[in-house]
C-alpha cells in the first residue's frame, strides 16, 4: 500500500526559511520513493525543475500563497511565470473573505483567471482552506472550482488554524463528484492517516511527511 501511496504524495517544503540544500534533499527524496510532484514555493520552480528533469516527478508550486488575498490578475501572471519556470502542477488559494461574503461571482472569476492561465500546461488545485469555513462554505467553495474548471479542490495551506480532516475529506468528494481531485494537505503524518485521507476520498495527499509515511513511520511535524 505504501508503493502505491507513494505516486499520490505531494512532496511538500513551503516554510519561508527554506534552503536550496533543503529543495535538493526534496528532490532526491521525491525521486527514490518515486512521489507524485515536488510542492515548493515559485522561487525555487526552476531548481526543482532542473534536479528533477527526465524524472516522471512533476515540480508543483503554489499561487496566491498562503492567503489568498491577491488579485485574480496578480494569480494569472504568477501562474503563468509558474509555467514559463517549469511548474506543471499549480496550487492555488481561494478569496477566502470574497466566499464568505457571498461573493460568489468574484471567487469564481479568482479560480477561472488561473485555469485559464494553465490551460493545457498545468494542473490546478484549489486550495479552499477549510479550517476557516463552516460546512455550507466548504460545499459552495467546491462547487464553485468544478464550475470555474479546476482539476483538484483542496483542504488547507498548512498555514491557517488547521489541516486536513476525513470529514471534510468526505463531504468535499461528495460536493465535486467522482471526477475532481480532491487533495488532503496538512497534518498528514503517518501511513495510517494517509490511508484513512484516501479511503474517504482523496486521491493527493500533500504531506512534509512523505518519506516518513512510506516508510511506515510517523513524522514529528507536518509543514
Amino acid at each position: 500500500m505504501a508503493n502505491n501511496i507513494a505516486k499520490m504524495i505531494d512532496h511538500t517544503l513551503l516554510k519561508a526559511n527554506t534552503t536550496k540544500s533543503q529543495i535538493v534533499q526534496l528532490c532526491e527524496e521525491a525521486k527514490k520513493h518515486g512521489f507524485a510532484s515536488v510542492c515548493v514555493n515559485p522561487t525555487w520552480v526552476v531548481t526543482a525543475s532542473e534536479l528533477l528533469k527526465g524524472t516522471d516527478v512533476k515540480v508543483c508550486t503554489v499561487i496566491g500563497f498562503p492567503l489568498g488575498a491577491n488579485t485574480p490578475e496578480t494569480k494569472a501572471f504568477e501562474t503563468k511565470d509558474a509555467i514559463e519556470k517549469g511548474a506543471t502542477e499549480v496550487d492555488m488559494v481561494i478569496n477566502i473573505g470574497a466566499l464568505k461574503d457571498g461573493d460568489d461571482e468574484l471567487v469564481k472569476r479568482d479560480i477561472r483567471a488561473v485555469v485559464d492561465a494553465a490551460k493545457g500546461k498545468a494542473l490546478v488545485k484549489v486550495i479552499i482552506e477549510t479550517c476557516l469555513l463552516t460546512e455550507e462554505e466548504k460545499v459552495r467553495a467546491c462547487r464553485l472550482a468544478v464550475e470555474a474548471g479546476a482539476d483538484y479542490v483542496k483542504t488547507s495551506t498548512g498555514f491557517s488554524t488547521g489541516g486536513a480532516t476525513v470529514e471534510d475529506i468526505a463531504l468535499m468528494r461528495q460536493a465535486v463528484g467522482p471526477n475532481i481531485g480532491v487533495k488532503a494537505s496538512g497534518g498528514v503524518r503517518d501511513l495510517q492517516g494517509a490511508e484513512a485521507m484516501i479511503q474517504a476520498g482523496a486521491t493527493r495527499i500533500g504531506t512534509s511527511s512523505g518519506a516518513a509515511i512510506v516508510q511506515g513511520k510517523t513524522a514529528s511535524s507536518d509543514y
